[in-house]
């Protein structure tokens, strides 16, 4: 378990610009960056990074977090795993104290699928290196391949025997668990090896962790699959994972170019020439999360293919998805009975490369140039062709872009532009219509599943929520003062606790008064201490309580007291509160200024006043809601008029208490 020590030493060293360049690339606007959110598919960038304070956030999906937070998410790892994993990236040794048997078995099975894959990787390694058999048939293989025993090394290459069990029986014998060789893949249902008598090429997730096996036979057997793929599982989605993209993320984001080929080996060889912004689709047709992978990194892709007209026309289908995401798609077609990896050893990576620049072309004109020379002079193949285009360039997002491709089609096939144009709109009003009621669809599905909760949260649907009543019928959601609003996040109670929240997050340390030396913290808690059982959501109470436990400590309240937690509810929440799309327009520059109060990030105390005093006059509303209900189903003459008239002194001293609330708001109580 790492010490409390190196773990403030990791947080403070993690910048979130530096941690998030490594899977995503951004873009500086104005102090803040901007790129591709990896977390949903957009097209249009939304995901923000904060070096100031050191946050991201998505504004299409709400993302959002601390530079741990992105790691965790991203790559789906535990808190000391995304911590550990950032004590790598900055070289910080890592200080551990002796972790509880309960900790050694959590940590056990949120990692354990990582684990037996790295076992598994070392296994095959070491049948390479050292076996007979390995050397002899796995080793020899590679090598006449080309690569260097540092490139066998670097890729993490194997071997598996023939023997029927070895890898299965050796693992368990390691205490590995036979539910976790399953469930990766590694070993069947019949309790034998998957892979046997292969050669091994381990897969690698963006931070490198073996996730999946490709197995390779070397046999002429037609009957055997000549490769063989690890399962799906929770570690391992094979259409959102691309072969290489671990070791060539840097080199695709300095060419700003992916070269996307087919197979493994043909990325290895490429890799080991000097030619490092090279993936592999591993033989399926692209798909939209590989595309969008890429996205992160670059908008221009370069996909090679080699002589086979079938796999070229079943490939070009997974060129309109990469339209879709708006990016820049080159086309190089190798010479007949060359793939990459040949081609790179019979010509070097000077003349590859020049090759490659040579004869790349447009997607559209290599698409126009092959389809057509196949229809050759049948009109009505000519027709389906023509078709086939414009479906293509109706795909592309950029309008502008559309354009000047529709106006080179029409020069090309010598069509007039206007059918062109004619025909692409038509294309995409379809396709806005099946996508409108794929989305209503969509909705009422969710409207149907979903089950209203008073949880704070919105319903699965995102509509309307309603909230039990006593008597079984149902309230709907009542928001600020008693304005009814459709969002569960503005009911009233957990509007103005979140605002208390709000309010600790970003002005905690600010000095509420001078002369007295106390923070805004240090007020908030002083007025709301006894008050913190009438706090609801029971998020916003934890962390009112972790306030009032620092100031008692005397330690400082701010963002960082709730931003590096194992609670990703509470790191989320804080991000959200930091974090705004919009930034207040610098009237001043131009001779404007605010006449009645100081500008926003310098009204904190006024800010915190209102914030308090709303606070509790929703709360006392609720109380009077509570004894005026209690007054009028009071039976006087089952229980007395003594104490009926407490109940009435109680409520006077609470409407004077609301009434005084509402003066120093200067509200109207209606």
């Amino acid at each position: 378990m790492i010490d409390k020590a190196t773990v403030d030493q990791i947080l403070e060293a993690a910048r979130v610009e530096e941690v998030v360049e490594d899977f995503v690339n951004l873009k500086r606007r104005g102090v803040n960056m901007i790129g591709r959110c990896p977390f949903h598919d957009e097209k249009t960038p939304s995901f923000t990074v904060s070096p100031s304070k050191n946050i991201y956030k998505c504004f299409g999906c709400g993302e959002g977090g601390f530079p741990v937070n992105f790691v965790m998410t991203h790559e789906n790892m535990s808190f000391p795993e995304a911590l550990r994993y950032l004590a790598k990236k900055y070289n910080i040794e890592i200080q551990e104290k002796e972790a509880t048997p309960e900790e050694l078995a959590a940590r056990q099975v949120a990692d354990s699928l990582y684990i037996v894959n790295d076992y598994a990787s070392r296994y095959f390694e070491n049948q390479l290196f050292n076996t007979d058999e390995g050397k002899s048939v796995g080793l020899s293989y590679f090598k006449n391949r080309g690569f260097l025993e540092s490139t066998i090394k670097k890729w993490n290459l194997g071997y598996t025997n023939a023997d029927r069990d070895d890898f299965t029986r050796a693992a368990i014998a390691k205490y590995y668990k036979k539910e976790h060789l399953k469930t990766l893949g590694l070993t069947t249902k019949s309790d034998i090896d998957f892979f046997r008598s292969r050669v091994m090429f381990a897969i690698h997730n963006l931070s490198g962790k073996v996730i999946a096996f490709g197995g390779r036979i070397l046999s002429s057997d037609k009957k055997i699959p000549k490769y063989m793929n690890s399962p799906e599982s929770e570690i391992y989605n094979k259409s959102k994972s691309l072969y290489g993209l671990y070791f060539a993320k840097q080199a695709i984001r300095k060419a700003d170019e992916c070269i996307m080929v087919e197979g493994y080996t043909d990325v290895i060889t490429l890799h080991q020439n000097h030619v490092e912004n090279v993936v592999a689709s591993s033989g399926t047709s692209l798909t939209s999360g590989q595309i969008h992978l890429v996205s992160r990194y670059t908008s221009n892709m370069k996909i090679i293919y080699d002589g086979d007209p079938a796999g070229i026309k079943a490939a070009l289908r997974g060129v309109d998805l990469v339209l879709e995401h708006d990016m820049n798609v080159k086309i190089v077609m190798l010479p007949t009975g060359e793939d990459p990896d040949s081609f790179m050893k019979a010509k070097g990576t000077d003349e590859f490369k020049k090759y490659l620049v040579d004869n790349e072309k447009d997607f559209l004109f290599f698409k126009i140039e092959l389809l057509m020379a196949e229809a050759g002079n049948d009109p009505i193949k000519k027709t389906m062709v023509m078709k086939d285009i414009v479906g293509s360039i109706a795909k592309i997002p950029d309008q502008l872009k559309r354009s000047v491709y529709l106006q080179e089609t029409s020069r090309v096939l010598k069509i007039d532009e206007a059918i062109l144009l004619s025909e692409t709109g038509k294309i995409i009003k379809k396709d806005l219509k099946k996508k409108e009621i794929d989305l209503r669809r969509k909705k009422s599905q969710s409207f149907t599943n979903s089950k209203p909760s008073p949880s704070g949260n919105l319903s699965p649907a995102g509509e309307e929520e309603f909230f039990p009543m006593d008597d079984g019928s149902e309230m709907p959601p009542i928001g600020i003062d008693g304005v009814q609003t459709k969002s569960k996040d503005l009911y009233a109670d957990e509007y103005k606790e979140k605002d208390l929240i709000r309010i600790l997050v970003n002005l905690g340390e600010a000095i509420y008064d001078k002369e007295e030396n106390t923070t805004v913290a240090q007020h908030i808690v002083a007025n709301v201490r006894e008050d913190i059982d009438k706090i609801d959501n029971p998020l916003y109470k934890k962390m009112m309580q972790m306030a009032i436990n620092a100031v008692d400590r005397n330690d400082k309240v701010s963002a960082e007291l709730y931003a590096h937690q194992e609670d990703i509810d509470m790191s989320k929440l804080t991000v959200e509160l930091m974090a705004t799309p919009y930034s207040y327009a610098d009237w001043e520059t131009k001779g404007v200024f605010l006449q009645t109060q100081k500008s926003p990030e310098l009204n904190f105390v006024r800010d915190s006043d209102q914030v308090i005093l709303r606070f509790k006059l929703v709360k006392i509303k609720k109380l009077i809601a509570l004894v005026e209900k209690k007054i009028q189903s009071f039976d006087v003459a089952e229980n007395g008029t003594e104490e009926y008239m407490l109940n009435i002194k109680v409520m006077q001293k609470l409407l004077d208490e609301r009434n005084n609330i509402a003066k120093k708001l200067n509200s109207v109580i209606l």
